[in-house]
């Protein structure tokens, strides 16, 4: 006999706590609105767990993503003295990419936590996302005591040497006492320059311990603040560029980070100078400004790539190499590169810097803008008016399965300007980094250092809790959906109400293509799938199924007003995907 069983049948304490055989309380699995009302803000700190919560406050830290464990204890208790959100997350790796997109929306470190072995090793996909993404995240792992670290002993690894390879910092706690030190320590390393990952292990008897008199307050934060470009560099950029021919700017995620978005529409608008942006900096120039070309990092022929093909000088902004490949939009390696950054560049055969401006991004703009004679001509305005005709062809598409087009016209239809798209990876991601109009920074976020499936529904989750007032899709492929599906059951007990728009072909559509175009034919790239419809419902979410080719508007609109958490499978057709470059690449080449 069928027996029917929902959390709903048992008292909120019972089931809530019965996944973790801590202690009885429904504390771990709370959303904001469930916290106690009567914490104490000023609660005497006795513990090394207690004084490492209170150097995380004094960060400015907002949320814990993670999973208690028996290492962590006495961390996951002290959250109850805290000002600290805990959101509990289904599996480790949800909670390194909740952490990793508050680092990159706020630009302030994103904390998760974990136990020790099997945990701290769940953290390590999204928190090489972030290093590799440049996004400040600090994760936090319980260990054993320090008593079982010099042995073969159940559960215990070096955690900071397998964190070594994918952080900034990675550091042990064995007393205490440097707890501030330690803490600050991460926080700068996750903030400075280009940003990135710090990792702290905390073994559980440090965690315990009672702080030592005088070690028992955080340190000061102090800004790292960035240093002022050369003059002489700025002058021998303002040379080169007022001298140039065919000037293109490529703009990378470090303008986001720096904040410099207005300083770039302003020098691109004033040179009369172009501007392509990484996937990762999408938004980064309003697509509605005239100089805006769109995103770089689609294949060869693109029609991005035929505007550095006649560039004499490339001015490279806030661009790091993860981003794109130079090799890919600089073959000839014979054009004049000048690199504008917080950080110099990397050595690469195909990025030959003839010009360095190493300091504050916003300042390093305004000098050249001053500098510079403006540039004269089109400013490649075909290439911008191919890529609008290529947006607007589809708008009126009734086709199902659905043209990758007409969903992301759809899908920008019904957005504002203000709300976010978090992309997973996979065929999706090139179609929203060519096709979405992006007019702020942080508004289409698209992981593309380390690239990593997943992403997005934990992602979506992050970026609601920070911003409630807006919108929230996790645009996501079936694939990249079921590898962390279990945050459903997070959205919908945290109240984040997200949207998660399913690109369904059922297979790996983007390996799928380029297998076709390597090999003429493809190997292990399909797969079947539940009723996403009935899934989402499973977890108390709506489920909605698009079945005409214009379907999706309406159920958009009604699930952005439902402010449940909603998950919309759309039959996708990824025949298209040999078209996403072809069309506009070879029409311009021809021309």
């Amino acid at each position: 006999m069928a027996v029917s069983w929902s959390p709903a049948a048992l008292p909120a304490a019972t089931w809530k706590c019965s996944r973790w055989s801590i202690r009885w309380s429904s504390r771990f699995v709370t959303s904001a609105a469930d916290r106690p009302l009567d914490r104490r803000e000023d609660h005497p700190v006795s513990t090394g767990a207690q004084l490492l919560l209170r150097c995380l406050e004094n960060e400015g830290v907002q949320y814990v993503f993670g999973i208690p464990g028996e290492e962590n204890l006495d961390f996951v208790d002290a959250l109850n003295e805290s000002s600290i959100e805990l959101i509990v997350t289904r599996h480790e790796q949800g909670a390194a990419f909740m952490a990793d997109i508050v680092g990159r929306l706020t630009g302030k470190p994103g904390v998760c936590f974990s136990t020790l072995g099997p945990g701290a090793t769940n953290l390590v996909t999204g928190v090489a996302d972030a290093n590799m993404d440049h996004a400040p995240l600090i994760a936090i792992a319980g260990q054993a005591g320090i008593d079982r670290l010099h042995k073969e002993s159940h559960q215990v690894l070096d955690l900071v040497r397998m964190f070594e390879p994918i952080t900034r910092y990675a550091s042990r706690i064995i007393t205490p006492s440097a707890i501030p030190e330690t803490v600050r320590r991460a926080a700068k390393f996750a903030e400075a320059g280009k940003g990135g990952a710090s990792f702290i292990e905390l073994p559980e008897d440090v965690a315990a311990m009672p702080v030592e008199s005088g070690f028992a307050s955080p340190l000061p934060v102090t800004s790292n603040g960035a240093s002022q470009p050369r003059e002489s560099s700025l002058e021998q950029a303002a040379e080169a560029l007022s001298a140039a021919r065919h000037p293109i700017i490529l703009a990378g995620h470090g303008v986001v980070r720096a904040g410099a978005s207005e300083a770039l529409a302003a020098l691109a608008e004033r040179l009369n100078i172009p501007v392509a942006n990484t996937f990762m900096a999408k938004g980064v120039i309003p697509f509605r400004h005239p100089m805006a070309l769109g995103s770089v990092g689609l294949q060869s022929k693109d029609y991005v790539n035929v505007g550095f093909d006649q560039a004499d000088v490339i001015v490279c902004i806030g661009y790091d190499l993860v981003e794109y490949h130079p090799q890919l939009w600089h073959p000839t390696r014979d054009r004049q590169i000048i690199h504008v950054d917080a950080e110099p560049a990397e050595v690469d055969a195909h990025y030959p810097v003839a010009t360095s401006i190493v300091g504050d991004i916003n300042t390093a703009m305004q000098r050249l803008g001053e500098l510079t004679t403006p540039h004269e001509g089109p400013a490649f305005r075909d290439l911008r008016e191919a890529l609008i005709e290529d947006m607007n062809r589809h708008a009126d598409d009734d086709c199902l399965p659905i043209k990758p087009q007409k969903l992301i016209w759809d899908l920008r239809t019904a957005l504002s300007s203000r709300d976010i798209v978090i992309s997973d990876v996979g065929a999706h991601k090139m179609w929203l980094a060519r096709m979405y109009r992006s007019e702020r920074p942080n508004s289409c976020i698209i992981s593309n250092g380390f690239a990593s499936m997943g992403i997005a529904l934990p992602g979506a989750i992050a970026a609601k809790l920070l911003y409630p007032e807006r919108h929230i899709v996790a645009a996501t492929g079936d694939a990249g959906f079921l590898m962390n599906v279990q945050e459903l059951e997070t959205a919908v007990r945290c109240k984040t109400p997200i949207i998660v728009l399913i690109w369904n072909d059922g297979g790996y559509g983007l390996i799928d293509m380029k297998q076709r175009r390597g090999f003429g034919r493809s190997t292990g790239v399909h797969f079947g799938n539940p009723d996403f419809v009935q899934l989402a419902e499973s977890f108390g979410a709506k489920g909605y199924r698009v079945e005409s080719g214009d379907g999706l508007l309406p159920i958009l609109k009604e699930a952005m007003a439902s402010e449940s958490v909603c998950v919309i499978d759309v039959p996708v057709d990824y025949r298209e995907n040999e078209q996403l470059t072809r069309r506009l690449g070879e029409t311009l080449v021809g021309g």
